[in-house]
């Protein structure tokens, strides 16, 4: 028989200690076998080489032998107990290191943190599909608002009370190394948007007849709008010149509808429904529009110079959407609507501009008194959805 081995010698008897074939180990090759596998008839000689003769065969062995063994284990309920625990811990654990690494998928691409370190703008379309989903569920639970600095507009700092035009409604020149009165820090007094480059011509120069006296009404619709649009994009319009106009024609009756408001009260009634729509209703809704209203009063307080650095900023902001309009190279829905929109309300700022510059102080004062009036009763008007008359109209010749 292969495999075989006879002990030597002459004689042909065989010992009891010695007897005729005896089979080598299967698995060392150095020793006699000693057992055989019940499952695969291997031969070896100890536990060692059992073990290590098959994986199959010792693992279905001991699993044989604990079900078997678990079969007439009856678990009793402290056993029953403390394997519920141990299930329940387990189940922590893993939850825990599932959020360790949600935590680490949300960390920004190398590309992404790369343009952010060195300086450069990053856009949503430079995110990937994943980072723009976390973008917008940030942005839709208020966590990035909690990022951003609050801002201060600049008709609540104090260099804006100290507004220097030229005689012509334009902004000064300031020479190198000039000193500014009371100390004054120019970072401060560039918070204040500048003037007109050039001096604004004589409104005579612009129409022949006398001016409406409902400007004064349409100032207010603009002035709101303004506040909106700043306080919405947190004083950086240049960050977004097309939205900011949309949002400035979408609020103003007068720049963006056509509208010719005959009283304060019907201007800021018409404002507050804006703001209160579906469209802008997130932003805070009445108490927001308020708010707005306080700060064209703020405003108005400011006097005639402020006045026109504001429009002129106005001015700059459609000015720069008209430029933007024209670079954009993709298809834009209504183009040629918003384009002549943007001209139309251009024209419109400058022409209350140049008014803005002729009329006197106390014309803000009186203005401002009856925005004061008015506030109260847009409020309640807006609370209990009453039609606006034009009742203010006379309060409002009396301040021409």
């Amino acid at each position: 028989m292969a495999g075989s081995l006879h002990a030597a010698g002459g004689s042909t008897e065989p010992s009891p200690l010695d007897p005729p074939s005896r089979m080598i180990c299967h698995v060392c090759q150095k020793q006699f076998s000693q057992y055989t596998c019940p499952r695969c008839n291997s031969r070896y000689c100890s536990l060692q080489c059992y073990k290590s003769h098959s994986v199959r065969c010792t693992e279905s062995f001991m699993r044989e032998n604990v079900v078997e063994e678990l079969r007439h284990v009856q678990p009793d309920d402290e056993t029953k107990r403390k394997m519920m625990d141990i299930l329940k811990r387990l189940h922590s654990e893993e939850e825990e290191e599932d959020l360790m690494d949600e935590d680490d998928d949300e960390s920004l691409s190398e590309e992404s943190i790369h343009k952010i370190l060195s300086g450069d703008n990053v856009s949503l379309n430079d995110l990937s599909s994943e980072e723009k989903k976390r973008f917008h569920r940030a942005l839709a639970s208020g966590e990035l608002s909690k990022m951003i600095k609050p801002w201060d507009p600049w008709w609540l700092n104090t260099c804006a009370r100290k507004i220097h035009l030229g005689h012509g409604g334009n902004q000064l020149v300031q020479t190198l190394g000039e000193e500014l009165e009371d100390g004054e820090e120019s970072s401060s007094s560039n918070e204040v948007p500048l003037g007109p480059e050039a001096p604004l011509p004589p409104i005579r120069k612009l129409i022949s007849t006398e001016p409406s006296p409902l400007l004064t009404v349409h100032l207010v619709d603009i002035l709101y709008s303004y506040c909106f649009t700043l306080r919405l994009y947190n004083g950086d319009w240049r960050s977004d010149p097309i939205g900011s106009s949309m949002v400035i024609l979408s609020i103003s009756s007068v720049l963006g509808h056509g509208g010719q408001p005959e009283s304060v009260l019907e201007a800021l009634s018409s404002c507050l429904e804006q703001t209160c729509s579906p469209a802008y209703r997130h932003v805070g809704g009445l108490r927001f529009g308020m708010a707005l209203v306080d700060d064209t009063l703020s405003i108005l307080s400011l006097g005639t110079t402020a006045l026109i650095c504001l429009l002129s900023d106005l001015q700059r902001l459609v000015q720069g959407a008209e430029k933007e309009l024209r670079s954009e190279k993709g298809r834009i829905p209504r183009k040629g609507e918003i384009k002549s929109k943007l001209k139309l309300a251009q024209r419109k700022v400058y022409f209350m501009m140049c008014w803005a510059h002729e009329q006197p102080m106390e014309i803000w004062f009186s203005l401002a008194d009856l925005v004061t009036v008015e506030k109260g009763i847009a409020s309640v008007h807006h609370e209990s959805k009453k039609p606006v008359n034009s009742s203010s109209n006379v309060l409002i010749e009396e301040i021409q």
